[in-house]
């Protein structure tokens, strides 16, 4: 097995196992709405086996930042319509990542008066609203019939990305975000039936993905969780809650036939990652986090040694448009340009050079 020999992932059929991580880019405008510049970026990335696209919110209210593309409205959908056809037409495959950002906005980039989450417990941190940098306001607590919605709101949003000629979505259950927000235990201090023990805190991420793959099939249908990734205040610090956690929710969506799990943690070889591996019943596509750029030959490790179906690679997909080409040849890398990673224009986005 080799990272570039094909693979299935469920409905998807991939040229190689090289997956561009999902990367938050906000080239989207106020309007969420995907232009002429998201058409080229994702397209001169279609040789990569699969495209995640950045995280895209489903409803208003889990905008998390200005500039982040939705895809709720007709324009939205229409404008994401053009992307996956330039992705198509190149010759790749493109799923959507679904992201509700919960407590990480602030009412003004909401647009809703507020923001929501499990508990009214305020993030850490600030956020950039558009007269300057302020605090995460404290959220509020979501209430059972709310949840219902949240549900409802992804349900929609896997709808209209599948309208939209995307091969499928994902559900994004990790680094912080509203779902993430559920399952840690330092940021959901519920009583209800969707706090306190493990199986009630992973159970909204259940609900969403099994409603979802109802929806638009199992086989089009993923999650990304990142376990003791301690982001954002989602704290995961007691390993024994973290394997109880992870394990009740991989083993709730074995049943389901998912196309893919998408790990993100330090350790992806570790015993945590493998466990959740197998007990989710699913191929696996792992990620080893921010903390460390996902090199070539750790890449080329991880599929070679049968610890993972697939790789993605955030950073170095972002600086090499034809990194299937580059990994394939063992050729130099462009290097990314942090400084223009969330500038609104095509400097360090669409005009990285090809080999």
């Amino acid at each position: 097995m080799s990272l570039f020999t094909p693979l299935r992932l469920g409905a998807l059929n991939l040229r190689n196992r090289l997956v561009m991580a999902p990367l938050t880019r906000l080239r989207a405008g106020e309007h969420g709405v995907p232009g002429d510049l998201l058409v080229e970026h994702y397209r001169q990335r279609a040789s990569l086996g699969l495209i995640i696209t950045e995280g895209t919110w489903p409803v208003r209210e889990g905008r998390t930042w200005i500039g982040q593309p939705g895809i709720e409205t007709a324009e939205q959908i229409a404008g994401w319509r053009r992307v996956a056809d330039a992705v198509h037409e190149a010759g790749g495959l493109i799923v959507m990542q679904v992201m509700h950002g919960g407590r990480i906005s602030h009412p003004e980039i909401s647009g809703t008066g507020r923001i929501v989450a499990p508990s009214a417990i305020a993030a850490p941190g600030e956020t950039r609203i558009p007269s300057g940098k302020a605090a995460y306001p404290e959220p509020q607590a979501l209430t059972t019939d709310e949840i219902r919605g949240i549900v409802a709101g992804f349900v929609a949003a896997a709808r209209n990305a599948v309208e939209a000629g995307l091969d499928g979505v994902e559900i994004h259950s990790a680094n912080g975000y509203l779902i993430h927000q559920f399952l840690s235990p330092a940021s959901n201090t519920r009583t209800d039936e969707y706090g306190g023990s493990p199986a009630n805190r992973a159970r909204l991420a259940i609900e969403v993905v099994t409603a979802v793959a109802e929806a638009i099939g199992a086989d089009r249908t993923s999650l990304r969780i990142s376990p003791e990734h301690n982001i954002q205040g989602a704290l995961e610090t007691d390993p024994a809650d973290v394997i109880a956690t992870y394990t009740v929710l991989a083993e709730a969506l074995a049943p389901l036939g998912l196309a893919f799990v998408d790990i993100l943690h330090a350790d992806p070889a570790g015993e945590l990652v493998q466990k959740l591996r197998h007990a989710a019943a699913a191929p696996v596509i792992l990620n080893s986090g921010f903390g460390t750029q996902t090199t070539r030959e750790a890449a080329l490790e991880l599929v070679e040694d049968g610890l993972a179906d697939a790789v993605a690679v955030g950073r170095a997909a972002l600086a090499n448009p034809d990194l299937v080409a580059r990994w394939s040849a063992g050729a130099p890398e462009n290097a990314p340009d942090p400084g223009t990673f969330y500038s609104p224009d095509a400097r360090g986005y669409t005009d990285y050079p090809t080999l």
